[in-house]
């Protein structure tokens, strides 16, 4: 009976995490779009809803809701599912919908389908052999093999985002970073703007009347042909006609830097925005995060740092740990046990929570930038596929963090991984992923008023 009521529970939760899948795909993903694809839809919101389950899991786990027999039917159910969806079922529809936007392969599109599948596998199945990432005794079908492979995937996808967002929060939040912007240099970038389409829409009619010049005289329709009628055709001209092949150069040039002008008028607009934001009560809070999320950064890229030079990995979840040390170091009473497992919860609470949003909010401003009517069923599926493993790759690393009496059963269910490799390995991709953000951010904080001084 135990096991029908906590199977109702894990239903019931499972059903809620679809619905709200369901509707960030209809409100957020495509609501531009009018040709829907339900599968893409239910594979979507499927994943979604696995995902959300494996942490709500972990949640459970530290709460002890539910039968320990329960939680571990329903961890390693819900991991084989993730796992088909992932494996099998997204990559072979993947195909099947970038064939099908192939005129050329529409006749055999299931066939080429199935082709694309099998070159994922043989690629998927590779990826594990330059990584020491099992044991030898684990065989070919084993949930192991391909829950590795899955984490390598994912653990390089968290890292990179980690690495990135470490560096770029920061630089977006602080005033520091802000370049000064006027009112005057605005006008005055706006007023060179105007200048340039004027310019331009000047040129085109001078094209305009020159080609209504020459169909009247009958140029048009008696053009010379041949090599040497182009020959001609360039180095004589009418009394009175335009070189129009210049004034088009002319044209092109001149649109293109009015591209480039009206790109600087929306930045300009946009960091005058963020100034008279950074002035708020709201901003100076944002302000004073950024210097946190600076010292953050820092100390997390000296820790990578350590950690890769010197080849370690943490024992202790970071929690208990720091509760040891400042009990140890102010010689006080305290229970290290109890109070670790409601701040490892309150910990681990607030990494899933900001992973699903933040990997929510990242999924739909990639989704934005490149996807079309044409591509966007492959788009949200390669989403869903960066999404699950993303997610399933977080549970590999967000064991650490909890206490050795909760990780029991996560490590029976994910089998019997080099669970230190992943934190090594995130640990480099952390550290080149910080390093070429900061770089990058450098050159275009530095690039941009050199480019405002040469427009």
């Amino acid at each position: 009976m135990s096991f029908l009521i906590d199977s109702g529970i894990m239903v019931t939760s499972q059903v809620l995490f679809f619905g709200f899948g369901w509707l960030f795909f209809m409100r957020k993903l495509f609501k531009d779009y009018e040709v829907r694809q339900y599968v893409v839809q239910v594979i979507f919101s499927v994943t979604f809803a696995f995902s959300c389950t494996m942490f709500e899991l972990i949640i459970f786990e530290i709460l002890g809701v539910l039968n320990s027999s329960s939680r571990y039917f329903h961890w390693k159910l819900n991991l084989c599912v993730i796992l088909l969806i992932l494996v099998f079922l997204v990559p072979f529809y993947i195909g099947y919908f970038v064939v099908s936007n192939i005129r050329l392969l529409h006749r055999q599109k299931l066939l080429f389908a199935c082709v694309l599948w099998l070159t994922f596998m043989y690629f998927f199945w590779k990826l594990g052999d330059p990584f020491p990432i099992l044991s030898p005794k684990h065989g070919i079908l084993s949930i192991e093999q391909l829950i590795s492979r899955v984490g390598v995937i994912g653990v390089t996808l968290m890292a990179l985002l980690s690495g990135f967002g470490a560096v770029n929060c920061p630089y977006t939040y602080m005033s520091y970073f802000l370049r000064n912007v006027t009112d005057a240099d605005i006008l005055a970038l706006e007023r060179r703007l105007l200048q340039t389409m004027d310019m331009i829409v000047s040129k085109k009619k001078r094209i305009a009347v020159a080609h209504r010049t020459m169909f009247q005289r009958g140029e048009v329709h008696n053009k010379p042909t041949g090599f040497w009628g182009m020959i001609k055709s360039v180095t004589t001209s009418v009394a009175g006609s335009e070189n129009l092949s210049l004034i088009q150069q002319e044209v092109d040039a001149l649109e293109e830097l009015s591209r480039q002008l009206f790109l600087e008028t929306a930045d300009l607009h946009a960091t005058k925005e963020r100034i008279e934001y950074s002035k708020t009560f709201q901003g100076k809070y944002f302000n004073f995060l950024g210097y946190f999320f600076s010292i953050y950064c820092v100390w997390k890229i000296f820790m990578a740092t350590i950690n890769i030079v010197f080849d370690r990995v943490g024992k202790t979840d970071p929690v208990t740990r720091g509760i040891e040390i400042t009990v140890n170091y102010l010689g006080i009473q305290f229970d290290v046990k109890f109070w670790s497992q409601h701040i490892s919860f309150i910990l681990v609470g607030i990494i899933i929570v900001t992973s699903i949003r933040g990997l929510l909010i990242t999924l739909t401003k990639f989704f934005y930038a490149i996807s079309s009517s044409k591509s966007s069923n492959v788009i949200v599926l390669l989403l869903a596929q960066i999404m699950g493993m993303y997610f399933v790759s977080s549970v590999l690393l967000i064991r650490m963090s909890m206490p050795l009496e909760y990780r029991t059963i996560i490590t029976e269910v994910l089998g019997e991984l080099q669970f230190n490799f992943y934190h090594r390995w995130f640990d480099v991709i952390f550290l080149v992923s910080a390093l070429s953000s900061i770089l990058f951010l450098y050159l275009a904080h530095k690039q941009a008023p050199e480019k405002h001084m040469a427009l």
